[in-house]
């Protein structure tokens, strides 16, 4: 294929997903370290002070050295998920998944909380996640469509499986997890499964309640191959369907928009476009 298309498309591809918030968002700390950010004018419009306050905590706004939001607490974990549960009466909040995921100070490995998957783009906390591309014997590609009842990119084409790494999780572990989870596989019983890279998002997420969400995730992706006879099933009800697409095919559709950004980006990368 000429590659002057694919790069027409995949460049402001890569913009899109490296854009500022919609609005001004202060810095959020916990216990002084930067975790993530707010859309200024949203932790007001809950009362969240006053809610901080009524539960022995601190949240405050402090201008000393620029406008941020500074939370005080003894169980920063019980705070953090005291206020994603604020979010998700006011409808500030992504879907509930009942699920932690850990909250890092920026640029930092050091977990410092843990709390609910749905508040972390109001929060704007980063996130990591994981992919694996699953190749057949013949060279082909396994894909999946997303279930229509999925919050986000319902219908669109993915990888093999995506899936979030949650709390307590190594990269390793959410791999595995994720790919019996989505498409029935054991990690194991694959061949030449190979950390491929990662790719980054910063940028506006529509998720939450008008639009106060911002997007800052990095996603591992792996590549491996399905032995000769085994194929996907998906066990969470999560993907409508599976199929196995020649690379005519899987450009010919990245192209049309017909995947996730986030697979797109990946696939880019292991297309080298």
């Amino acid at each position: 294929m000429d590659l002057q298309a694919p790069q027409a498309w995949i460049q402001p591809l890569r913009l899109a997903m490296q854009q500022p918030p919609a609005a001004p968002r202060w810095p959020l700390h916990c216990n002084g370290q930067v975790i993530g950010s707010v859309e200024q004018g949203l932790l007001e419009s809950i009362a969240a002070p006053a809610w901080a306050a009524a539960q022995g905590m601190q949240l405050l706004p402090v201008q000393e050295a620029g406008p941020c939001w500074q939370l005080q607490a003894t169980a920063p974990t019980q705070a953090l998920n005291g206020l994603a549960q604020l979010l998700r009466a006011h409808g500030r909040c992504g879907p509930w998944r009942n699920e932690q995921l850990d909250v890092r100070a920026d640029g930092s490995d050091t977990v410092l909380a843990t709390i609910e998957r749905g508040a972390v783009r109001a929060l704007g906390i980063a996130t990591q996640a994981v992919h694996l591309l699953g190749m057949a014997p013949d060279g082909r590609m396994w894909v999946q469509q997303r279930a229509l009842n999925k919050a986000s990119h319902p219908g669109k084409w993915d990888t093999l499986m995506g899936g979030m790494v949650s709390s307590g999780d190594s990269i390793a572990t959410a791999l595995a997890r994720e790919t019996e989870e989505e498409a029935g596989l054991d990690v194991a019983a694959l061949q030449a499964c190979t950390y491929g890279g990662h790719v980054d998002f910063a940028c506006p997420n529509g998720e939450e309640g008008d639009g106060v969400g911002y997007m800052r995730e990095r996603i591992h992706w792996y590549h491996a191959q399905l032995p000769q006879g085994l194929e996907p099933h998906n066990q969470d009800g999560e993907v409508a369907q599976f199929q196995c697409i020649d690379r005519a095919t899987l450009e010919a559709w990245l192209l049309a928009g017909r995947f996730t950004p986030e697979a797109s980006l990946i696939l880019a990368d292991y297309l080298a476009w």
